[in-house]
């Protein structure tokens, strides 16, 4: 299980990491950054989902109907040419949020702020892209990342298409420098296990998820592993029972549906689970959690922290 120093050593280079994430002005979402890169030339070619895209222009009224692309696009220094942001882009707190649903947007609303570049995700209708197209809008479709190389490239291409290249290779760097620096802490050998709870109905995220390949890379043995072969399900739903005999040494819970420590602990025979008995039962926020943009190293660092506090 490992030796109780190790734990303290990935508890310290969690805080540590915490504290880089926090950047400069400069680096903050929309904090200083310049309306282009210096040197950015039009048109690029990018790929998206559906091949390659061809952005003619510096987009200069751009929509996103991806929370995780609205982190990206202020992170890589495009925040000022964002004109509009759906009902879940909720970070940074400037983002223009309006009332447009990612997964049922109205095509005449998102027409209304005269888009020169839509980002969409795989959440969006499939006739979206197209009616947008048809108006003469680019669009950029970004479907879930399945793994961490999925989510880089996302960031770049994202920098490219608005013309932030360079801020965007300078977001991937830093992202995979802390990332990479908590990997190599992280137990490696499978001995120590995880239950990431999606919700007290006790649906989990199995390790075909993008959260799941990230407790891959931290040596963790994912308990909901067997029940998603069983089901089918990335995300199965398991019993009470099963979690109580798979014993995770970690549990995750997000900030979305009141769960905590104490919540959990009080539900039947999960006393003597390992992570409750243990202190590591903890809660880290629903929307880092969910995508896999910019803020990713604050999700892994929490995860970190959460088994430094696990006593050995």
């Amino acid at each position: 299980m490992g030796s109780g120093r190790r734990w303290a050593a990935l508890a310290a280079v969690a805080g540590a990491v915490v504290a880089g994430c926090g950047g400069t002005d400069s680096d903050r979402p929309g904090g200083g950054a310049p309306e282009r890169s210096a040197g950015a030339s039009f048109p690029v070619r990018v790929r998206d989902a559906n091949g390659v895209v061809t952005v003619r222009r510096a987009p200069r009224r751009v929509v996103s109907l991806s929370p995780t692309a609205t982190e990206t696009l202020f992170a890589v220094g495009a925040g000022r040419q964002v004109v509009a942001v759906d009902e879940q882009s909720d970070y940074p707190k400037q983002a223009p949020r309006t009332d447009i649903s990612p997964s049922q947007p109205n095509l005449e609303a998102i027409a209304r702020y005269r888009p020169d570049l839509v980002v969409i995700s795989d959440t969006s209708p499939p006739d979206l892209a197209a009616g947008l197209r048809k108006l003469g809008v680019t669009v950029l479709e970004e479907p879930s990342a399945r793994n961490l190389d999925d989510a880089y490239d996302q960031i770049r291409e994202l920098g490219a298409a608005t013309g932030h290249a360079q801020q965007a290779t300078t977001v991937v760097k830093r992202m995979r420098g802390q990332l990479d620096e908590l990997f190599a802490r992280a137990p490696s050998d499978g001995s120590s296990s995880v239950y990431h709870e999606l919700g007290p109905d006790l649906y989990a995220a199995s390790s075909e998820t993008f959260i799941g390949t990230i407790y891959e890379r931290l040596g963790l043995a994912n308990v909901a592993d067997k029940a998603a072969r069983g089901s089918g399900s990335e995300y199965p739903q398991l019993s009470s029972e099963y979690v109580v005999s798979s014993d995770p040494d970690l549990i995750v819970l997000t900030d979305c549906c009141q769960q905590t420590a104490g919540t959990v602990g009080k539900r039947a025979g999960w006393d003597e689970v390992e992570a409750v008995a243990n202190g590591g039962v903890i809660t880290v926020d629903a929307d880092i959690a969910s995508r896999w943009g910019p803020r990713l190293p604050h999700f892994v660092s929490a995860v970190v922290a959460g088994l430094g506090r696990v006593e050995r």
